[in-house]
């Protein structure tokens, strides 16, 4: 949990001990001035500032917590943001103003006592609110990003406790402290957190579809090293690095990080050269904020003293219930529905045109699935998957003119449609229509007999390997090994379907203790890292052997193994986003260079399944596959250009340029399949 807590520990300490010592130096100059009388309207100034923060944060929860997925992800990126702004102004703002803070206190403290009761509680207010809303802003941002509340908010606790403690040793002389220094370290600290939270933000636009790139990866780690693991997690946890990140990411990252760091470097070494003012000089902790010798005028008569602290600490608090409330009804009013057998679609009445949050609770003793339908074409407008019994669970739909209705499938239970319901007065909302196995078979059974004609000649092919190694004629061999080694590559919608056989004809090396030298590496590129790295014809022949005969034993399974028709369509996002991961970063190439080579087996074999779906896909939305095959063409000229007479050029040899086209024109594409496997997503029917 530490991992999670840290930042907001750091957050809490250092803006705790900011407000603490603003505070500090108001009731130090109020006490020193003779006027003890006056503490109650600092502490309700404090008291207002603390109830606005805990409000904001409030809003800020119950608001996000009412958001579509797509507008969560916006809204969340934009708070990060701007947690970044206010995080980075507040460090430098610190750096600069922590020498003369006490005597700028000191003077607004005075004016205050002149003007009355309200100055004093404006001020003390102003002074912490901006601390507090700033902490109630950059906390938010730290449970979400690490997915729950607990760790930061034990952080946050603990940091704020700390600076407490830290203000009374301060106030009551028992502690010296070098505040330039403490506030000159933690301000560091808080760049790296800051710059992790920008990255974090810069991910959720991504994800929210405001800003393109979110397939365009810097890195993918994700093979290699484990994401739960302690180190992974405390790392992601502190810095927010995660074991994936996009070029995005990592660019707003390392100029964020690199630019304001330098900046605040250099901002501390102009203060060192520059003399302090005298009267700074003798502010170094809080009690010497005290001198004020001016007595203040009585305070005014005529109105209840309860009065004004009352409408402080409740006005935010009152506003942020309103706020809450106006939030709540918006989803109360699209109602609770039940899912189950028996009261499949209770309490959906009457819906409104627009979009709506439905919390769906099932009511049942099964597991189910629910879907919003209509309930004549059977088109889908939403769906949860997996209710448990007796939980609740938000999904969010746009209701527009139409009939409308819902089914409960549970697990091992019978389907029921509840009532249709009419709504008028909306425009039209497309809806997805569904699929069921049937649909797939003719599709499924048509890719079948693609991969059965395309194992029989994979087979004559290695076999065509093997006899080359027996010969010793190794030159054969690279040539063969490449014609096979494609071959493989275009049959990707079955990997699945292969099982174990797939890690040992095309398996990498990562995870074997000695990597391409270890034992039980085999396959294709086990077979790749010997003949371009000069070993002999006697030390493949065991390793031609054995894949061939894995290729054989293959053949013969592949006609009796279980294919899974739900995979056709994710697959046709699957091969391209493990071409971008593996081929077009050169993670694959054992020596050969001919990566761009298997990433146009890659496309072919993309292609091969997306015109057994078209019919499928046309149906439900044609654009889909219009945007798809633009793509397709676009990254098939760039890959085939790295085919020149002298071979395939590796990923890693072409131009920066080139390389960059290819991996967004890859991402892109990416992006433009994405909507394949939701389309035809296998339904449970009614």
């Amino acid at each position: 949990m530490w991992d999670e807590a840290f930042p907001s520990f750091l957050i809490g300490l250092r803006e705790g001990l900011e407000a603490g010592l603003i505070v500090s130096i108001l009731v130090a100059t109020l006490v020193r001035a003779g006027q003890k009388g006056r503490l109650p309207q600092v502490w309700t100034g404090v008291a207002a500032a603390v109830a606005l923060s805990l409000s904001f944060g409030a809003v800020l929860t119950f608001t996000a917590a009412n958001l579509s997925g797509h507008a969560q992800e916006a809204f969340g990126g934009v708070l990060s943001l701007i947690a970044v702004g206010f995080v980075t102004a507040m460090v430098f703002w610190m750096r600069r103003s922590a020498r003369t803070l006490s005597a700028d206190l000191k003077e607004k403290v005075q004016a205050s006592l002149a003007m009355g009761a309200g100055a004093l509680v404006l001020t003390s207010f102003l002074a912490v609110a901006r601390e507090g809303l700033e902490t109630s802003l950059f906390l938010w941002t730290n449970a979400r990003t690490a997915g729950e509340s607990t760790g930061p908010l034990i952080g946050a606790a603990v940091g704020l406790l700390l600076s407490v403690g830290l203000c009374w040793g301060l106030y009551r002389r028992a502690l010296k402290m070098n505040l330039t220094r403490f506030f000159t370290i933690t301000g560091a600290g808080l760049i790296v957190v800051a710059a992790g939270v920008l990255g974090y933000g810069l991910r959720d636009l991504q994800e929210s579809g405001l800003i393109g790139g979110g397939t365009t990866y810097a890195f993918d780690l994700s093979g290699h090293l484990d994401a739960s693991s302690w180190y992974a997690t405390l790392v992601q946890g502190t810095l927010n690095l995660t074991v994936t990140m996009t070029v995005l990411q990592v660019v707003g990252y390392i100029a964020y990080l690199s630019i304001v760091m330098t900046l605040f470097i250099e901002g501390i070494r102009g203060g060192k050269a520059a003399p302090a003012p005298a009267a700074a000089e003798k502010s170094t902790s809080a009690e010497k904020a005290a001198g004020a010798e001016e007595k203040a005028e009585p305070v005014r008569a005529g109105r209840p003293r309860w009065v004004l602290p009352t409408a402080l600490v409740a006005v935010p608090v009152v506003v942020a219930g309103v706020v809450i409330a106006a939030s709540d009804g918006k989803q109360d009013s699209a109602a609770t529905v039940s899912v189950s057998e028996q009261e499949c679609g209770k309490g959906f009445a009457d819906p409104q045109p627009g979009q709506q949050v439905f919390q769906m609770h099932n009511t049942g003793d099964k597991v189910s699935e629910v879907y919003l339908v209509n309930p004549g074409t059977g088109a889908v407008y939403g769906e949860i998957e997996g209710l448990a019994p007796g939980t609740t669970r938000a999904l969010t739909a746009t209701i527009g003119s139409g009939d409308y209705a819902w089914r409960c499938v549970p697990t091992g239970g019978k389907s029921v449609t509840s009532a249709a319901v009419h709504v008028s007065g909306g425009a039209e909302v497309k809806a997805v229509k569904p699929v069921n196995e049937d649909d797939l078979k003719a599709p499924l059974d048509s890719y079948k007999d693609y991969v059965n004609k395309g194992l029989a000649t994979l087979m004559t092919q290695t076999q065509k390997i093997q006899t080359d190694v027996h010969g010793g004629d190794l030159a054969a061999a690279k040539a063969d090994w490449l014609t096979a080694h494609l071959q493989y590559a275009s049959l990707g919608a079955a990997y699945g379907t292969f099982a174990d056989l797939d890690k040992k004809i095309d398996g990498r090396a990562d995870g074997f203790a000695d990597k391409a030298d270890d034992k039980d590496f085999t396959g294709f590129l086990r077979l790749e890292y010997g003949l371009w790295h000069g070993q002999s014809a006697a030390d493949l022949t065991p390793v031609a052997d054995e894949l061939a005969q894995n290729v054989a034993k293959l053949v013969h399974d592949f006609p009796t193994q279980d294919f899974d028709p739900g995979d056709l369509p994710l697959r046709a996002h699957e091969i391209l986003e493990n071409t971008l991961q593996f081929e077009l970063t050169g993670d694959t190439d054992m020596g050969s260079g001919t990566n761009l080579a298997t990433a146009q087996a890659n496309l072919a074999g993309t292609q091969e399944l997306l015109t057994l779906l078209q019919p499928l896909l046309d149906e439900r939305d044609p654009q889909v596959l219009v945007r798809v095959n633009a793509g397709m063409k676009r990254v098939g000229d760039l890959v085939a250009a790295a085919h020149t007479a002298d071979g395939w050029t590796p990923p890693d040899k072409l131009p920066a340029e080139s390389r960059r086209q290819l991996n967004g024109a890859t991402g892109q594409l990416l992006e433009d399949l994405s909507p394949i496997p939701a389309l035809l997503e296998i339904r449970k029917a009614a």
